[in-house]
């Protein structure tokens, strides 16, 4: 039998891109729609535009103060008066400073960075490529990401899936009610194993095609109904590549709004190293030594190995398991 989620040790839960978010979401008062509305109206409060789910980034204040995101007065942002209703605003939390956040579609917009009220301001800059360069805070990146996965479901979710009737958001953008038959639809998240396979000092790695020439990584894989993530892994490794697991050990989770995934980090250790990749999710997998992955991580990278990069969960499972976890 598989063991059960069993914790590693604490270093394996260090922060990790795209979590880590400072603010209090308000769960219990965004409910009521006077307060909300006050919220929206506090001089203090400020928005962020996303244009095609691409946050607006401003550039260095000054030289090596760092760019900063576009969070924005309401005055310069000018929501439309149905912005809520239509989920094109979604009420993000309250910071540390008691100042309320939102996130603003204007995806409406022809070419923002060019004209109308954001233009010259800075770039709208795809969050995938933005958590890679690493000169923003976690914290900001964890915001960014949320506001992103709200933003996309909103976009996707225009209709009700009982009925087929329009639907309107509700609860600062965090449900969406259908106006012909009454159903509440709320913001997905989709589960994702990723998991690294281990057997006594080696680790398994696989490759998808049209990766980077030399790119490995953990494999990974969508959880199904039914399953627990014990058994998620093993069906995975499974039907990837031919490999048995008699133990899981839960280390951390990720979220990952691309467009609205958990990924959930285990070490998976392996009864054995024979393959058979399947050749359809993985092109190849292999074997790597211990004292190989961690010359790789001191600055070996080769074109025959090379990892993920430091904003991925892999990555961490890798760096884990280099330290000996």
């Amino acid at each position: 039998m598989l063991e059960g989620a069993k914790r590693l040790p604490h270093n394996c839960r260090m922060p990790i891109t795209f979590s880590g978010n400072p603010l209090d979401r308000a769960g219990h008062r965004r409910g009521d729609a006077a307060w909300l509305a006050a919220q929206m109206d506090d001089k203090a409060a400020l928005f962020v535009p996303f244009w095609k789910l691409q946050p607006l980034i401003l550039p260095e204040a000054e030289a090596g103060a760092g760019r900063d995101v576009g969070w924005l007065p309401a005055d310069a942002v000018k929501p439309a008066p149905d912005a809520l209703a239509t989920g094109s605003l979604v009420f993000l939390g309250v910071n540390r400073r008691g100042k309320p956040l939102f996130a603003v579609d204007v995806s409406h917009l022809t070419s923002p960075e060019d004209s109308g009220p954001f233009a010259h301001m800075g770039v709208f800059e795809e969050l995938r490529a933005l958590a890679a360069l690493g000169d923003l805070p976690d914290t900001e990146l964890a915001i960014l990401a949320q506001g992103k996965a709200m933003l996309d479901w909103h976009a996707r979710h225009g209709f009700c899936a009982a009925c087929g009737g329009a639907t309107a958001a509700a609860e600062g953008g965090y449900k969406r009610r259908c106006g012909a038959c009454g159903a509440e639809h709320f913001p997905r998240t989709d589960p994702v194993v990723i998991m690294l396979a281990t057997h006594d000092d080696a680790c398994l790695v696989g490759r998808q095609r049209g990766w980077p020439e030399g790119a490995f990584s953990a494999l990974a894989g969508f959880m199904e109904p039914g399953e627990s993530i014990e058994e998620a892994v093993a069906r995975e490794m499974d039907e990837e590549a031919g490999v048995g697991i008699e133990a899981v050990r839960y280390c951390a989770s990720q979220p990952w709004p691309f467009p609205a995934s958990l990924m959930i980090g285990c070490l998976a250790t392996a009864t054995g190293r024979d393959l058979s990749v399947d050749g359809v999710e993985l092109e190849s997998a292999q074997w790597v030594a211990r004292d190989d992955i961690r010359a790789v991580l001191a600055g070996g990278e080769s074109d025959a190995l090379r990892l993920p990069p430091k904003m991925a969960i892999a990555r961490r499972l890798i760096e884990i398991f280099a330290e000996g976890g």
